[in-house]
């Protein structure tokens, strides 16, 4: 029988039938009409969302029906890729090996060998080393994006406003009604036409901020073969939340 222990802190504690206990953060909104019980991909866990009045015992027993789902769900979540000496993380789909490099100074820097691997060189004390990775592929991401998302928006006859990169959770682009565009910097971990595809997605929007017909065919007029890195960043892209 599965058991919950109420709400605490925000912490909604379940019980599965084996005493396996996994615990649920509950966020209330005040725009949700109904409880939605997720797993984020970019967090790594559950998340259980609550309309502004629900009662705690409704979202008890809510969750308690739904514990068979989120723990197939959860099952199914890549796992974690911390960014530590010797991972692989790839970079516009070209696996780099990370090493760390604490006699160098230099930041974070590309090694080519001879074989054709890469290795991504990383200098300063163990503790910094995920953080500047985590610097380094958003820097990356930002010089790749902003000049695709130029040349795209030049070839819509559009200009755009400012370009960000930035981590988001939800969204792998956006487009600003002032035609600011945003991007998440875990592109750079997508292959190169995937990362190319989000931006002529969201060029595409400055002209149409909708998913109409019309809105398809600029994005296939941006880049024809789009349906393909679309398909392989929905079966695909929650593994990108994994890194780091």
């Amino acid at each position: 029988m599965t058991r919950t222990v109420p709400l605490d802190q925000d912490i909604l504690m379940l019980t599965d039938t084996d005493g396996t206990e996994i615990p649920v953060p509950v966020r209330r909104s005040g725009r949700a009409r109904r409880m939605l019980l997720r797993v984020d991909p970019a967090r790594g866990g559950p998340e259980l969302v609550l309309p502004a009045g629900a009662r705690i015992e409704a979202a008890e027993s809510f969750a308690t029906r739904n514990i068979g789902w989120l723990r197939a769900r959860l099952a199914h979540l890549p796992a974690r890729t911390a960014f530590v000496h010797g991972a692989v993380v790839p970079i516009l789909g070209r696996d780099h090996v990370i090493r760390h490099r604490p006699d160098q100074r230099g930041g974070v820097w590309r090694v080519e060998d001879p074989d054709g691997s890469v290795e991504l060189h990383v200098s300063g004390a163990d503790e910094h080393l995920g953080r500047r990775v985590t610097d380094y592929l958003r820097s990356e991401a930002r010089r790749i994006v902003a000049p695709r998302a130029k040349l795209h928006a030049s070839a819509l006859d559009r200009r755009i406003g400012r370009v960000t990169v930035r981590d988001t959770a939800t969204r792998w682009g956006s487009c600003s009604s002032r035609g600011d565009l945003s991007f998440s910097w875990r592109l750079i971990l997508a292959p190169e036409d995937v990362l190319d595809y989000v931006v002529a997605h969201e060029a595409a929007h400055l002209v149409e901020m909708n998913h109409s017909e019309r809105f398809w065919a600029l994005v296939e007029r941006l880049m024809p073969d789009y349906r393909r890195p679309r398909a392989w960043l929905k079966r695909h892209g929650s593994r990108l939340h994994a890194y780091g």
